[in-house]
């Protein structure tokens, strides 16, 4: 068996694929240039360090969830207030994280609340904290379906491994009494532990109507703003506004071909 076979082998089952890939290459380079041992051990590291990180980023991008297309790129963040524009960088950076701490986005129907924590996710995702995201009504039901199982404990625990849970559109979710005792259970087990994002368009005076229970609802806002960054998007429909732009389009190319 030659010598070179057996390297490979070798490199493979120690699971370096990058090794495997470049050693041949990077050996020719290292005799061209004259390179020492050491040098170029340290370049095939690094290509083994990026590769390894992009994968792992790759992963949780695809655990996540997230909308692929709702990034910040695709945001227009001019529309926000200033004071939201000024936090940002520092929720991307995803410090609140370690602290365990919530966020919290409160805006109408089409402001866009969903598009900016989505996007705060990617960011998160990008700089390699693990984020899950889900409907509050997927998310009920599929805690729900745990608990019938007997396996809420193991549900929670696998929910446990993501730096951050997002919850959006917390306010479209009425649960009866079971949903919305599995979803306390969610917020109760996170509290002081792992960060919670929310999106809502009810304000915390009505969420009675997601818990119904007064007490219930009490104890759930407490633990959600005791430690929490809080967003208000007081801004038009995003939608409606394109909706809008378009039809004045459509109508300017119409009486532009008229006039014609």
């Amino acid at each position: 068996m030659t010598a070179e076979p057996t390297l490979r082998m070798l490199l493979k089952s120690f699971r370096l694929p990058a090794f495997v890939a470049n050693y041949e290459e990077l050996s020719r380079k290292a005799e061209k240039d004259g390179l020492t041992y050491e040098r170029y051990l340290q370049e095939l590291a690094q290509l083994e360090a990026y590769e390894r990180h992009n994968r792992k980023i790759a992963l949780l991008l695809k655990q996540s969830k997230l909308p692929r297309e709702k990034t910040l790129d695709t945001f227009e963040q001019n529309r926000l207030p200033r004071k939201i524009r000024s936090v940002l960088p520092t929720l991307c950076e995803g410090s609140f994280l370690s602290r365990a701490e919530c966020i919290l986005a409160f805006g109408n129907p089409g402001s866009g609340k969903t598009h900016l924590l989505c996007g705060v996710g990617h960011e998160l995702v990008r700089r390699g904290h693990a984020v899950f995201y889900s409907s509050a009504a997927m998310l009920v039901q599929r805690l729900l379906a745990a608990k019938r199982d007997l396996c809420l404990s193991q549900e929670l625990r696998k929910l446990d491994k993501f730096a951050a849970v997002f919850i959006d559109d917390i306010g479209y979710v009425k649960q009866d009494r079971d949903e919305m005792e599995v979803l306390f259970t969610l917020l109760a087990e996170r509290y002081e532990r792992r960060s919670v994002m929310i999106t809502t368009n009810l304000v915390f005076s009505k969420w009675d109507q997601i818990f119904r229970d007064p007490m219930t609802t009490a104890a759930a806002v407490d633990r959600l703003v005791h430690h929490a960054v809080i967003l208000e998007l007081n801004l038009p429909s995003y939608r409606a506004e394109k909706a809008l732009e378009k039809r004045k389009s459509t109508l300017d190319l119409k009486e532009k071909g008229e006039h014609q």
